[in-house]
């Protein structure tokens, strides 16, 4: 923390610098070249607005992420050190990858699938819905954090509402001034890296860049002309040929038996066949070697209130004792294994998991079976909701006392559920299509039956 702490005077010492001799720049700028931004030396009206969304929202945000410390307070020093866009984007989702231990992780993860956001400069012609989209990504892990901290700690609800705020002003300002894409000036100079580079090496304690690469030679401008009329030409001709009817087939030669390769075995002999103009034989590129599988140590283990079940393969014989009412279960990719919660506990979340079983006692809150497949749930207690999202396969056994447990489920297949019936299991399956109809004031769904 110590050499962030270092890199981070030396950007507030580069910005104050930055801000003065861009404020100077404005006073003096309308003489030099007409008008930088605007006219006759103004800002322009966009670049305004984007600087009020920066001491706005995004001001808010990262006070509230200061106050909040721990990892959410280095996970954003990350995003403002690294550059350029993209790079700070792989970071901060490779943060939270490697943090997904951490108390915070729900606010990591509301970043890391947001932030792409980010790259709404190169996305047209809408980038105000493409930043509604990562907004909805964020939404769904900040209502998880209002869920745990609404009634314990505002701090993390202003934090939540700081940055929600911030992409819905960018949206706004997007659908304002680059509804369709970025726009650029068309009275201002040429963006370079040159006025940047003059500025830094005046900063105190900066040392200079490297001097940037030779600009790139004109265009060939003559050229353009000449390429366009032949294309012209060619098309008029096309349509030409197209337009004679039935008297296009005059310029057609009459192909003897000797000329024909299926009936010459003397042809097919002198080269190899020809290949058919409808069809394309463009070699396709070699697909990349497949890179060497990660392995992770498998981890069973309590971190505060959380049990960490993760990475665990071929394991049959996994047990969780001695839980409580506060505590919460992550399983995270766990393959062909089994494992068995006793006792009561808050919630069960089964993350990204294959062919895995779960047996428990009681939990007062919600199971969660996200991004999963063949999965395997047996209650033998009580459970008052299990829900089931993007999964594929997915059999739950339910006890006398849970038969008013509520199914949820979204986007998944294949879902059963097993109620215990006369000493054995009585499979039904959950709906997976539906019917939609309007009644006349409202639309009304309902499972639809498969006839036949």
């Amino acid at each position: 923390m110590a050499e962030t702490h270092g890199l981070m005077e030396r950007l507030e010492k580069a910005v104050t610098r930055l801000e003065s001799l861009f404020s100077d720049s404005h006073r003096s700028g309308g003489m030099e070249c007409d008008g930088i931004n605007g006219v006759n030396g103004s800002i322009a009206p966009y670049v305004e607005a984007f600087d009020r969304l920066l001491n706005g929202s995004v001001a808010e945000f990262l006070r509230y992420s200061k106050i909040l410390e721990g990892d959410v307070k280095t996970h954003n020093e990350v995003a403002m050190l690294l550059k350029p866009i993209s790079e700070k984007i792989q970071e901060i989702q490779n943060f939270r990858e490697r943090n997904r231990g951490s108390k915070m992780f729900n606010h990591l993860s509301a970043v890391s699938e947001s932030i792409p956001a980010l790259g709404w400069i190169a996305v047209s012609p809408k980038p105000g819905p493409y930043v509604k989209e990562m907004n909805d990504a964020a939404t769904f892990y900040t209502n998880r954090v209002l869920k745990d901290y609404k009634n314990s700690d505002t701090r993390h609800v202003d934090w939540v509402k700081s940055y929600l705020n911030i992409w819905s002003e960018l949206q706004a300002y997007i659908k304002e001034h680059h509804t369709t894409g970025l726009t650029w000036s068309k009275t201002g100079p040429v963006a370079s890296s040159m006025s940047m580079r003059s500025v830094l090496t005046s900063g105190s304690g900066l040392s200079p860049p490297p001097p940037p690469p030779p600009p790139p030679g004109p265009p060939p401008i003559f050229d353009t002309e000449p390429a366009k009329d032949e294309g012209t030409a060619s098309r008029s001709a096309l349509f030409a040929q197209l337009n004679q009817g039935e008297a296009i087939t005059k310029g057609l030669r009459h192909v003897s038996d000797d000329q024909k390769t299926h009936k010459n075995p003397n042809l097919r002999a002198q080269g190899p066949p020809v290949r058919s103009p409808t069809k394309s034989h463009t070699p396709s590129p070699t697909s990349p070697k497949n890179s060497p599988q990660q392995n992770h140590p498998p981890v069973l283990e309590l971190e505060g209130k959380k049990w960490r079940v993760e990475y665990q393969e071929d394991k049959n014989d996994l047990v969780i004792n001695n839980t409580e009412l506060k505590q919460v279960a992550y399983i995270f990719k766990c393959n062909k294994s089994t494992l068995q919660i006793k006792g009561k506990i808050n919630s069960i979340t089964i993350d990204n998991c294959k062919k895995f079983g779960l047996v428990f006692d009681n939990v007062v809150g919600i199971v969660e079976v996200i991004n999963s497949r063949d999965i395997q749930i047996q209650v033998m207690g009580k459970v008052p909701t299990i829900s089931i999202n993007k999964t594929e396969g997915c059999h739950i056994y339910l006890s006398e006392e849970s038969l008013d447990c509520e199914i949820v489920s979204a986007k998944s297949s294949e879902m059963n559920i097993l109620i215990p019936q006369d000493g054995d299991y009585k499979e039904f399956p959950v709906p997976e299509q539906f019917k939609t109809a309007w009644d006349g004031s409202k639309l009304v769904t309902e499972p639809a039956e498969i006839v036949g």
